[in-house]
């Protein structure tokens, strides 16, 4: 199942939860943005920004969801093609 939709993954390099949320999203074929904080000081200041101050952080649409929760992930995965 391709999805086009726009899902951003605020990540650092030795995050394991990180590596499990883009393992997650492999596996459903969801293509994502992976934005790591380590390689670049833009995407830790956007993720600061948003009020949250650890990764992962995945953007699914206007679901911000923290941390490596399968089913909000389903949930917002779901949403957005209803």
């Amino acid at each position: 199942m391709s999805q086009s939709t726009n899902v951003i993954v605020y990540s650092s390099s030795n995050c394991h939860y990180c590596k499990q949320v883009k393992g997650f999203l492999e596996a459903r074929g969801v293509n994502y943005e992976e934005r790591n904080i380590d390689m670049d000081d833009k995407y830790a200041e956007e993720l600061w920004n948003t009020g949250m101050r650890s990764v992962p952080v995945t953007v699914i649409g206007e679901t911000n969801i923290l941390g490596f929760n399968q089913t909000q992930l389903n949930k917002a995965l779901a949403d957005i093609h209803n």
